[in-house]
């Protein structure tokens, strides 16, 4: 598997998510995207995405880490995240 791109990530959250009227470049890389900022994403989205990464990179994202909450916390983020477990797979 290769590291999405933060274009990459942008792109599959918009996708999975359905977001209408919401461009790759209408996203930060550091914008937060739950709570009542940038995207103001719910658990819902998270989990969405969350599957979408599963399926799409192949990781494995435990539910009861503690800084789960963190990785989904940015596009950035995200990229890491993946980058991360990508190597924890190898």
């Amino acid at each position: 598997m290769t590291t999405p791109s933060e274009a990459d990530m942008k792109a599959l959250i918009i996708d999975v998510l359905n977001l209408e009227d919401v461009a790759p470049d209408d996203i930060g890389a550091d914008e937060e995207l739950f709570g009542n900022t940038g995207l103001a994403l719910d658990s819902i989205d998270a989990l969405e995405i969350g599957v979408a990464l599963q399926k799409r990179y192949g990781i494995k994202i435990d539910s009861e880490d503690k800084r789960l909450r963190s990785h989904f916390q940015t596009i950035r983020a995200l990229v890491a995240f993946v980058a991360q477990n990508e190597q924890r797979a190898q």
